[in-house]
């Protein structure tokens, strides 16, 4: 009797979780179909008139697709460039013995300390005298900044774990340093670089204070300050900002579902030694 209530309790307890973690986004696709009349009208949990307003008018009263364009290639071009020197300098970490290997780590974890909005003075004045403003590599620099410290330490992590015999076969078969990285190392570590470059896509979409400031033209902002930019002198669409939100979205969780399996391997690689 008592292990029934428990496991009652636990579903209880389990349901309320879902329901407080899925009810804002619940409600912003509800948000999203409705016609702006209903949304200052009524708190309702259902709609009884959808509609796919507030989707076209995301993509038609304002560049919405531009927006979208220019996050993925931000987002695609900072998480290929940052895995491949993560992944050289994660090596260097985790496979070779040289002096000062504590004060590198030790940088690259003091780089990962700063608080954006402590450094993006700086940023921005080296990137108007650099003449990047306005640019894709205006946004992809900073993002490699602090994208290294976290594929750094993840990729370090899964290289310690893979066996130094491999590494040693590898040597007496003739293989080169940068054969055995690519032949041997790099493909066991895989899962790690996977998983390690879908946190690095996910922080560059989402990444918002870069984006305001280094991009100011309109053709040139990302979907997170777009998005800000819905408002109008007099009104605020709702509507239009809950389905662009969908749409940003949508894309993150589909990614996240069709690679669950990979990530889980990843996250879970370097967690157990042998």
């Amino acid at each position: 009797m008592m292990n029934k209530r428990t496991g009652l309790a636990f579903y209880i307890f389990l349901a309320l979780f879902i329901f407080c973690v899925m009810f804002p986004f619940y409600y912003v696709f509800l948000t999203s179909i409705r016609k702006p009349d209903e949304i200052f009208s009524t708190f309702s949990l259902i709609t009884t008139k959808p509609t796919i307003e507030s989707y076209i008018n995301a993509f038609t009263v304002r560049p919405f697709a531009r927006y979208l364009v220019n996050s993925f290639i931000v987002s695609f071009g900072a998480t290929a460039l940052s895995m491949v020197v993560a992944a050289f300098t994660a090596y260097a970490v985790a496979r070779l013995k040289f002096r000062g290997k504590s004060v590198v780590l030790g940088l690259v974890l003091a780089v990962s300390m700063f608080p954006q909005i402590a450094i993006i003075s700086p940023v921005y004045l080296f990137m108007k005298s650099m003449g990047l403003r306005n640019t894709y590599f205006g946004l992809i620099i900073p993002y490699i900044t602090f994208a290294l410290p976290l594929g750094i330490w993840y990729l370090a992590t899964f290289f310690k774990e893979i066996p130094f015999s491999l590494e040693e076969a590898a040597k007496i078969d003739g293989a080169s340093p940068l054969q055995t990285f690519f032949l041997v190392i790099a493909p066991l570590a895989a899962p790690g670089v996977f998983t390690t470059a879908i946190l690095v896509f996910i922080n560059a979409w989402n990444e918002y204070l870069f984006a305001l400031t280094i991009n100011t033209d309109d053709n040139m902002r990302t979907v997170t300050v777009g998005i800000t930019m819905f408002n109008s002198q007099y009104t605020i669409p709702w509507g239009d900002i809950a389905a662009a939100t969908v749409i940003v979205t949508v894309p993150l969780i589909i990614m996240v579902l069709i690679f669950q399996k990979r990530i889980v391997s990843g996250l879970t690689a370097g967690a157990v030694k042998g």
